[in-house]
């Protein structure tokens, strides 16, 4: 038997809470919990619901269970209606992977877990749910690391005009610049959670040794160290750079205040020799 899993990412942060309530789910989820949607949550949303799941995440990630690419629209779609954060179009950010049971395993070889593929003996309650939360926290890595990138991007401009001396960066452009880096700091503080563990693994040691293997092969927590430090070499360069910007203003403004009293003390000379 095999379970596909396909993992998107839709937004910085999705409202758990709204969604549950539209579909008659009365509790209130916290910020580590994940809404799952199945059964009768998805008829109406698609033809055939059985064996299929949805699993929803609050920093922004939504996984697939048995799902059609259509069939994974037609839910988007029918969320967007309830949650307006979803963005619009074609998945930017998809990541899959594979989980099959395998009877002639070994107990040696369970489960022999790979970059896009574990094969197991016997399917237990918490297999499903480390595939979807390691998955959904990758491709959720994978868009901050998208979006880091692009932010160096424009930073490099701002090197470029250090380079040459030039500090003459509209101060409109400069905040703009450092709003993206703040929000983009303020949206980390999202992700913190990508290193917590799930609930299933600190109580059962197999699934706490599985969800480790699978980070390893993942790497969540070397890419958001990696993604933080990047962070703060942004943070540090805008600083420096908007810091000898408003000194450079200062001094240009230091030195029309000096012309403005030199121009005063002419016009007294001249008021007091030339037109007395």
């Amino acid at each position: 038997m095999q379970s596909e899993f396909k993992a998107v990412v839709l937004a910085n942060e999705i409202d758990l809470n709204k969604i549950a309530e539209h579909f008659g789910i009365n509790r209130q989820f916290r910020w580590e919990e994940t809404l799952i949607l199945a059964g009768k949550s998805l008829e109406g949303i698609t033809r055939q619901s059985e064996g299929k799941r949805v699993y929803l995440y609050h920093f922004g990630s939504i996984v697939f269970l048995n799902f059609q690419h259509h069939e994974m629209m037609d839910v988007v779609n029918y969320l967007r209606k309830i949650e307006k954060s979803l963005t619009t179009g074609a998945f930017e950010y998809v990541d899959d992977y594979i989980l099959e049971t395998v009877t002639d395993l070994t107990e040696a070889d369970m489960p022999y877990v790979s970059n896009d593929r574990m094969l197991i003996a016997q399917e237990e309650s918490y297999h499903r749910e480390i595939v979807a939360t390691m998955l959904a926290r990758s491709v959720a890595l994978e868009k901050i690391e998208v979006d880091i990138s692009r932010l160096l991007d424009e930073i490099e401009e701002i090197v470029t005009f250090l380079h040459m001396g030039n500090l003459n960066m509209s101060d409109r452009r400069l905040a703009k610049l450092s709003a993206k880096i703040f929000g983009f700091k303020l949206n980390m503080v999202s992700y913190i959670m990508l290193l917590d563990k799930p609930d299933i693994t600190w109580n059962n040691a197999e699934a706490s040794r599985l969800y480790d293997e699978m980070g390893r092969l993942f790497e969540v927590s070397e890419r958001y160290q990696k993604i933080r430090q990047k962070a703060e070499v942004l943070t540090d360069i805008t600083e420096v750079f908007s810091g000898l910007a408003h000194a450079s203003r200062g001094t240009r403004l230091e030195w029309a205040v000096i012309l403005l009293i030199a121009f005063e003390i002419v016009l007294s000379l001249l008021d007091i020799f030339v037109f007395k």
